[in-house]
């Protein structure tokens, strides 16, 4: 396994090639949706697992002290995950990092936005994209960082309690790097933390239509017969309709389709679906026009998400607009699969969307030989039974990610489900609904608040707990 070549000197070699900290910046105004979006950059190594390969790219990074009680207190490490990373969220994080005095610093992960070591994204210059040389990437910034805090306060040898936090795939990541870098930091919140890795995940859409409820799931099953027979007959007007006749192959269509609704209840906006289609259903209006108002105003206009995102020969070039959704699709079809296949029964999206649209989708963009080994991946994190100890893992009952994620308690690892009608992808960080983005996790429009205060108030009994638990010591130790 790969985790046996790894040697701490790696580490050392890539912190010492990084560049020292620039000033101070100033933050972001109050109310804004960042707390700040000043970037910061230092040399980050290539290849984590090769003794000959002394490569660098430049990460970008954000930090933020205001509320920071220096020089001792806690560092919050904001994991950034699978997109661009263009400053800090000013999200509950922030209320958080105001109560316990923590400075906040996120870095960039790899690849993704600013961070590329390449300007072609060719499959050959994909194979350092890994959460393996991730969590590398996460130890290295971690002692770089506490360096430049030394540096900053004219001190050496001194260990800030560091606590790490990341929500969906970044969650999965801040769990992971508890288990290999327990010495690292004090503990982790893995908010909607997807920390299994799933070949075939039918329970998502089995999730869709339970939080669609059963008159809105069967209007949404008569949608997806109705499409299905369309695109047999016409596929070009059916695609027009919805404003993706830019989408040639009928599964990436398909596949776009099934998203916009499930995004609704990942993201706590049932109501932005469900009525409306539930109400063209009473008024015998035509559920197939009634479907693609809503995704063309909603999913495509208000989320701002273009069909070509889901196009296969988008997804192919090497150089595109934005990358995000090559370099993620990358990670799927190389490492974690999470493929969103239509259950053999009652099934929200199409038939058509099966594990062979998604192997095929695979190798049409990035050639033979990218497979997911989900064995492999699950045997060398856990899964859902990851052998760590001080990790929070959150989630909300109507996510479909959240079968992904470790739902149940175990020693040291404490799992709480926030149950309401809107809770749904990182709830406890993001408030309600979870898109568009709410100041400070705003959760008044929860449908139940004080399931998710109750929450928040574990989490920081945690978070509180295990850093007052954190030993410190010097940097020069581990």
């Amino acid at each position: 396994m790969m985790g046996s070549r790894v040697r701490i000197v790696f580490l050392l070699l890539a912190f010492l090639f990084a560049r020292a900290a620039e000033p101070i910046a100033a933050a972001a105004p109050a109310g804004s949706r960042h707390l700040t979006k000043d970037e910061r950059w230092m040399n980050q190594r290539l290849d984590h697992f090769s003794p000959t390969d002394h490569r660098q790219f430049k990460q970008r990074y954000f930090e933020f002290l205001d509320y920071h009680r220096a020089p001792g207190g806690p560092v919050f490490l904001r994991i950034c995950g699978e997109s661009a990373c263009d400053g800090i969220p000013n999200d509950y994080l922030a209320v958080l990092a105001k109560k316990f005095g923590a400075a906040v610093v996120t870095p960039e992960h790899r690849y993704y936005g600013k961070s590329s070591p390449f300007k072609q994204l060719t499959t050959e210059n994909l194979r350092f994209l890994s959460s393996k040389q991730a969590l590398f990437d996460l130890a290295v910034f971690r002692q770089y960082y506490q360096e430049s805090l030394n540096a900053r306060y004219n001190r050496s040898g001194f260990d800030n309690p560091w606590f790490v936090i990341g929500v969906s795939y970044s969650g999965a990541l801040n769990a992971w790097f508890r288990l290999k870098f327990p010495h690292l930091t004090c503990g982790s919140l893995a908010s909607s933390g997807v920390v299994l890795a799933v070949y075939n995940y039918t329970d998502f859409d089995k999730q869709v239509g339970e939080s669609a409820g059963p008159e809105c799931k069967a209007v949404l099953q008569e949608i997806t017969e109705l499409v299905d027979e369309q695109l047999r007959l016409e596929s070009h007007s059916v695609k027009a309709l919805f404003g993706a006749q830019t989408l040639k192959n009928d599964g990436d269509f398909l596949f776009f389709l099934a998203d916009a609704a499930a995004t609704t209840f990942q993201y706590g906006n049932p109501d932005a679906l469900c009525p409306p289609l539930i109400k063209a259903k009473k008024n015998r209006k035509n559920l197939v026009e009634a479907y693609a108002q809503f995704v063309k105003d909603y999913y495509i206009k208000k989320m701002e998400t273009p069909p070509s995102s889901y196009d296969r020969e988008y997804l192919k070039e090497t150089t595109p607009h934005d990358s995000s959704s090559r370099l993620w699709w990358f990670q799927v079809c190389s490492e974690v699969a999470y493929f969103q296949v239509a259950p053999k029964n009652d099934s929200v999206r199409s038939a058509r969307i099966n594990t062979r649209y998604h192997l095929d989708l695979c190798r049409h963009v990035f050639g033979e030989g990218v497979y997911p080994d989900v064995f492999m991946t699950n045997l060398y994190y856990g899964g859902t039974r990851i052998a760590a100890s001080k990790i929070v893992f959150t989630n909300g009952s109507q996510d479909p990610w959240r079968h992904a994620s470790k739902q149940k308690s175990s020693k040291d690892m404490p799992s709480y489900i926030m149950k309401c009608r809107n809770c749904g992808h990182g709830t406890d960080l993001r408030g309600c609904p979870q898109w568009p983005f709410r100041i400070e996790g705003d959760a008044s429009n929860c449908s139940s608040l004080a399931v998710v205060n109750t929450a928040r108030e574990r989490i920081a009994k945690h978070i509180d707990l295990w850093l007052s638990q954190c030993s410190k010591p010097s940097v020069g130790a581990w």
